[in-house]
């Protein structure tokens, strides 16, 4: 048989098909359902919390194959892709007679197959159920899937199925993920010759793509265009402009941001295929580009770890968990925002807010920075030097290491792990240790997410904000006591804000505090403005030494880069509260002025007046008790020097009767044994010693 006779043959058979099929079609329908369901399964995304598409996963096939809508691409495309493919398509139930007839026309005139008769709705049938081969049979197959496909769903619905299967050659299925692969791009706003190549490429996919057979992808987007200009969708001038664009000779990778958040999320949910985030992108995508140039700077094997949060919402906008996640060499598949590291000096602004809502210091405090002995803990400064009496403010700023021993000790570690505990963060100690002092300088564990959540109080005045996990949305604020009260929090920020930026960096009106590990294992840096937080980490995931490795060279560049290169406008620091306000040292009340502590472990202040001294009983006297009178016991004199009347005595921790403006007073002892007897003047400076009553 003649090609001739075998095509007209065929065609006419496939009409004859069609009607026998639309018989039978009811009972036919309801044994053999189009696999619509399984067209479902998509590739899972991961998106940021505008809705766009952070990260994508390919399916179980291996195919991006991204959900696609009409909403989600140009509306120009839709109208090409229609009057090429199928301009009856929202007319016919699935089979377009008036196609069939004129396919078989142009057959009988020009004796071959000019084109095919092939709807939409067909295409899509094929696409979601391929069948190998091209016989009489697979095409009668495709025309009742169609059918049966119209009969279930609307018009729009198909549509959207030929969007997301469409092929593109290799492993691209549907427009989103072909112009996210060709053109960087989502489809929403294509040029009109990005739109003509889309429209191109899925009647011969693998022939057709760009990134290995350009020519080929080229004459096919002129061919369409060709026809576009024809049937009037576009001008003819849009047409000859757009077959002079160059056509895209590489395929692109498809969004692969926070890979450490998504895969968080498909571990929370792995059935969905969508999965929101409180992630905005383009800060995303700048605090990733900082941490890889960062890192390539810093040198090799050496990491960066990055979260920045809403510190009034509590949601995390950016979260760098490595500087390159697909880079083995510095273990960039580890998420360091939520491993334990040593904080360094990061944790001292909480110790000066709990001194400053004490009252026991006020920025311009005096404080020693001098060699100090701790019941055997000697803290020295990171550059082993001294620099003798200095402001609170000063020593904050300078991140001095004495001053910031003495205040903890003053306020209790105890205490300190208590309010950091009302912003639900918990420092690791080592096993079996109590709080110490040691916190101070970086003596516990703590992850970079909680550090956040710290700092997220002090930019929201005090208050608790528990930060979300960059999936869930959280409540904005913890309902409950504040870390600190708002004027301590006032004076931390007002000290930090003026710290000077590092070298290079310009001012952003942001305060920060640096952190560096013991043995230049970590490097820390944490800032905030009036709404937003940001912490950095520097170092190697595996916890060894980098020597020279400093929170303020290393993680404080990189966290005014981040500030400056994220998108977000720099929100001013809020006013000072009600009763918060930096006072001159020299109007500071005469106990403020300086702080000290005696060996005895009681705050006290220098004044112009001698401190007081007890000059009897002296230290470490043996004092008889003396006669007694019945059951009565002969009470022991008390003389002091020096000092601000009136005074308070305390035996034992307890205090006496009445405060007296005399330098002798009386003190009848409880029983023999060592007893310790202190007395505090007017202005707070204390003097103690230490007796055996026999």
């Amino acid at each position: 048989m003649s090609p001739f006779r075998f095509g007209l043959l065929a065609l006419l058979g496939n009409a004859v098909l069609c009607t026998a099929l639309l018989q039978g079609l009811n009972r036919a329908d309801e044994t053999f359902p189009p696999p619509v369901e399984r067209a479902k399964e998509t590739s899972r995304e991961v998106v940021d919390a505008d809705g766009r598409l952070l990260r994508a996963f390919s399916n179980s096939e291996g195919l991006w194959r991204l959900r696609t809508t009409s909403d989600d691409v140009d509306p120009q495309f839709v109208r090409m892709l229609l009057a090429y493919e199928d301009q009856r398509f929202h007319a016919h139930k699935g089979v377009d007679p008036l196609a069939l007839l004129r396919a078989v026309g142009q057959f009988v005139r020009n004796g071959r197959i000019v084109s095919g008769a092939s709807t939409l709705s067909m295409q899509v049938a094929r696409l979601i159920e391929p069948r190998d081969g091209r016989s009489l049979l697979a095409k009668a197959r495709q025309m009742a899937r169609a059918i049966q496909l119209e009969r279930r769903l609307t018009k729009a619905e198909i549509l959207d199925l030929y969007l997301t299967h469409a092929p593109y050659g290799g492993n691209l299925e549907g427009v989103r993920a072909a112009s996210l692969s060709y053109f960087g791009k989502e489809p929403k706003r294509l040029l009109v010759a990005e739109a003509a190549l889309l429209v191109a490429l899925p009647q011969l996919p693998e022939r057709r793509r760009p990134d290995r057979f350009a020519k080929a992808a080229e004459a096919a987007r002129g061919r369409v265009l060709t026809r576009m200009a024809v049937s009037t969708v576009i001008g003819e001038g849009e047409a000859e402009r757009a077959s002079a664009e160059a056509v895209p000779i590489r395929r692109l990778q498809l969004p692969a941001l926070a890979p450490h958040l998504s895969e968080l999320a498909l571990r929370k949910e792995p059935g969905r295929q969508r999965h929101e985030t409180t992630i905005r992108r383009e800060v995303q995508q700048a605090l990733e580009t900082v941490a890889r140039s960062a890192a390539v700077r810093l040198g090799p094997k050496l990491s960066v770890a990055m979260v920045m949060a809403d510190a009034r919402t509590g949601e995390i906008v950016g979260e760098v968990g490595s500087a390159d996640y697909f880079d083995a060499s510095r273990s960039g598949w580890i998420d360091m925002t939520r491993q334990l590291r040593s904080p360094g000096s990061a944790l001292k602004p909480f110790i000066y807010g709990l001194a400053f809502e004490e009252g026991l210091v006020a920025q311009e405090t005096i404080v020693e920075d001098r060699p100090a002995d701790f019941f055997g803990y000697r803290p020295r400064n990171f550059d082993m030097s001294y620099q003798g009496d200095v402001s609170v403010r000063q020593a904050l700023q300078l991140s001095l290491n004495v001053p910031a021993v003495r205040l903890l000790d003053a306020v209790g570690p105890t205490r300190l792990m208590v309010r950091l505990r009302r912003a639900d963060v918990r420092l690791a100690l080592p096993t079996a240790e109590a709080p110490g002092l040691a916190i101070a300088l970086g003596g516990a564990g703590i992850t970079l997410r909680d550090l956040v959540q710290l700092y997220a109080a002090l930019a929201n005045q005090g208050k608790v904000v528990r930060l979300g996990n960059g999936v869930e949305r959280v409540p904005e604020v913890v309902v409950g006591d504040p870390l600190v009260e708002p004027a301590a929090a006032w004076n931390v920020s007002d000290t930090l804000s003026a710290v000077l930026p590092p070298r290079g960096s310009r001012r952003l009106g942001i305060a920060y505090k640096t952190g560096t590990s013991y043995g230049y294992r970590d490097a820390w840096s944490a800032g905030y403005d009036g709404r937003h937080v940001l912490g950095v980490w520097v170092g190697r995931a595996d916890n060894a030494a980098v020597p020279g490795l400093t929170g303020y060279e290393a993680a404080a560049p990189i966290l005014f880069e981040a500030f400056s290169k994220s998108g977000i406008a720099v929100t001013p620091m809020p006013g000072a509260p009600s009763g918060a306000v930096r006072i001159a040292q020299s109007e500071l009340p005469i106990g403020l002025r300086r702080f000290a502590r005696t060996a005895s472990g009681l705050v006290s202040a220098t004044a112009r007046e001698p401190a007081p001294q007890i000059v009897y009983p002296p230290e470490g006297a043996h004092v008889e008790l003396g006669a007694r009178t019945g059951s009565d016991i002969a009470p022991l004199a008390l003389k002091l020097q020096g000092g601000r009347a009136p005074f308070r005595w305390l035996a034992n921790g307890r205090m006496l009767p009445e405060s007296s403006r005399r330098r002798t007073t009386h003190w009848i002892p409880d029983g023999a044994g060592y007893s310790t007897l202190t007395v505090i003047d007017a202005v707070g400076r204390a003097a103690s010693v230490r007796v055996f009553v026999e």
